[in-house]
């Protein structure tokens, strides 16, 4: 009987601790330079996004939490990156660039519900989009401002493209309130449940095979088929 509890016991570990994790998100930074440099990519929309091969690729772990007023290296992309806990898989030469005339592309997967609210802090703009639909629209230049947005479509797992652009000086903010966390396959739960029938299948073969073994324990045992 302990044998079989333990197995259960490990087994309800495996399904819970494996159905959710944190979403890795992938970044692709640009340094797009001023209107002086022929930059000056004013506005974080879709469209905007460069078609040229980024200067820094990066991934981080939502939520977004990045912010210059806190980093340690100031004003820098490296420093900005930090902030929020990104690691900087290539391009760390421009680590020590300035932050300013900045666009960054993150894409990833969202779990979102119908009429669930996005609210995100940001200096300058962004666009958030979930599933092809635009959640939260503020693309313009802006001191550090908290814009709210809706998603309207179906509940489930979606791909999402945020766009964040840093172009008129200090600070660089953008901090997104809730997780992108996606579920784990349902197959860890079929795995999980599988795990748990061979766990409890041997179990009972031990039991049984002791109770063939040791007679003196059938009246313990008695109630088992």
């Amino acid at each position: 009987m302990r044998i079989l509890q333990l197995a259960i016991v490990a087994a309800s570990a495996f399904v819970s601790v494996a159905t959710v994790h944190a979403n890795l998100v992938f970044g692709s930074l640009w340094e797009i330079g001023g209107p002086a440099n022929g930059g000056g990519i004013q506005n974080a929309t879709i469209t905007n996004t460069p078609v040229t091969p980024a200067n820094v690729t990066f991934s981080v772990n939502s939520p977004f939490n990045f912010d210059s007023r806190n980093a340690a290296d100031g004003y820098t992309i490296g420093g900005w990156l930090r902030t929020s806990g990104a690691t900087i898989l290539t391009g760390a030469g421009e680590a020590t660039n300035s932050m300013n005339n900045i666009f960054i592309e993150f894409t990833g997967l969202v779990s979102v519900t119908n009429g669930q609210q996005f609210t995100v802090t940001h200096d300058d703009g962004m666009t958030l989009v979930i599933g092809g639909l635009t959640v939260v629209n503020a693309p313009g230049p802006t001191s550090p401002n908290q814009t709210i947005g809706t998603y309207t479509g179906p509940t489930g797992n979606q791909p999402f493209t945020l766009v964040y652009s840093e172009v008129d000086g200090l600070p660089a903010v953008l901090q997104l309130d809730l997780p992108l966390s996606v579920p784990e396959p349902s197959t860890n739960m079929i795995a999980g449940s599988g795990l748990l029938l061979t766990f409890g299948a041997r179990a009972m073969r031990v039991v049984r095979k002791g109770r063939k073994t040791n007679p003196s324990s059938q009246g313990a045992f008695s109630a088992l088929p």
